[in-house]
């Protein structure tokens, strides 16, 4: 059995931010059959960043998120702005955030919060032998403290359910997993 791509009847939308806009789709499905009511959360496309340092530290960040209204460690993040290579992105987002920079660049994955209802992918890098070279720049509304954890740290938050995040968590774990292979 093939599966095959809905078809977009109308689109609403119902409000649009700078950080989210949330639409109504009228699909048809391949069999025939319509769903007046599907809803989709756009959102602009994300990053997020393993950096290590030269010494073997991982540069995390700690900031208080009101969605779950709890402080959390998590890695470095942030929006692509519009026309902004992911890459790009990611460089400016740690050096904003934690004043690192430099070292070797890969793009690890590429993954989606919810593929059901969101139209945006995560680009998570690692950055290898990232050193401080500037203080942090922060936005007019973060609050980010930054830590140096051990990778024995690292693996002990994840193993204990302390990494909430799970954009994340996933390339964390994919790291830890394939670290020997």
């Amino acid at each position: 059995m093939e599966i095959k791509k809905w078809k977009i009847l109308d689109r609403e939308y119902l409000f649009k931010r700078p950080w989210l806009t949330a639409r109504r789709d009228k699909v048809q499905l391949p069999d025939g059959r319509i769903n007046p009511e599907y809803y989709v959360l756009e959102y602009p496309d994300w990053i997020n960043v393993i950096a290590i340092t030269k010494t073997g530290m991982f540069v995390m960040v700690e900031q208080y998120r009101h969605g779950l209204q709890d402080v959390f460690t998590e890695l470095v993040g942030g929006v692509i702005e519009p026309g902004e290579d992911p890459l790009a992105a990611a460089r400016r987002e740690l050096l904003e955030e934690t004043g690192f920079a430099g070292g070797d660049w890969e793009l690890y994955m590429v993954i989606s919060q919810n593929p059901s209802t969101s139209n945006n992918y995560t680009y998570c890098f690692i950055a290898r032998g990232v050193e401080e070279t500037a203080r942090q720049h922060l936005d007019e509304t973060e609050d980010i403290a930054v830590k140096l954890l051990t990778e024995q740290e690292v693996k002990n938050m994840l193993v204990n359910d302390q990494i909430k995040q799970a954009l994340m968590a996933a390339p964390l774990w994919k790291y830890f997993a394939t670290k020997c292979i």
